[in-house]
């Protein structure tokens, strides 16, 4: 049986100096490869420095490289999952004060919300607008998105580096 792989990148959108390594580190691990990444310093954060990762693995990998990071304190990240052969892509952001939301996406990143997670949100909200409006808030990750939009704009222009698991 062959491996499907996948595609994505990890944007580690803040991190603090002494992180920096512990994060390459976690990334090697999950990769199975060094992670030298390319940290430049974060202007949203100041005495924080960011990086960016474009990854190829086998499928799940996105899954693997967020749990990886998952709980550091001070650390701000999101990794993609491109869609592959019989699965849909995937995103995962993380701030401190929120930790970590995932939300399955198709083919253009748009995130995808199931049927019983809107079937939920209109149910405990009956008769509440503003409670049926949280709750899609939530599928959708606004929260998230809120936080690290200064993060993601700081970043513009920032080198890539490409990173392949080894096989």
């Amino acid at each position: 049986m062959s491996v499907v792989m996948a595609r994505g990148v990890l944007f580690v959108h803040s991190a603090p100096t002494a992180l920096c390594p512990h994060v390459e580190w976690a990334i090697g691990s999950v990769l199975d490869k060094r992670a030298d990444l390319e940290w430049t310093a974060q202007p949203a954060a100041p005495g924080s420095f960011r990086a960016e990762l474009s990854w190829v693995g086998p499928q799940g990998t996105g899954s693997l490289l967020a749990s990886a990071l998952r709980g550091w304190a001070h650390l701000r990240y999101e990794v993609t999952e491109e869609p592959s052969a019989g699965v849909d892509g995937g995103r995962w952001s993380h701030t401190p004060e929120l930790g970590i939301f995932h939300a399955m996406t198709d083919v253009h990143g748009n995130i995808m919300v199931s049927e019983d997670r809107i079937r939920y949100a209109y149910e405990s909200g009956a008769g509440d607008p503003a409670r049926v409006y949280h709750e899609l808030s939530l599928a959708l990750g606004e929260a998230w998105d809120e936080e690290l939009e200064a993060f993601r704009h700081a970043a513009e222009g920032a080198p890539v580096r490409w990173l392949h698991q080894v096989g």
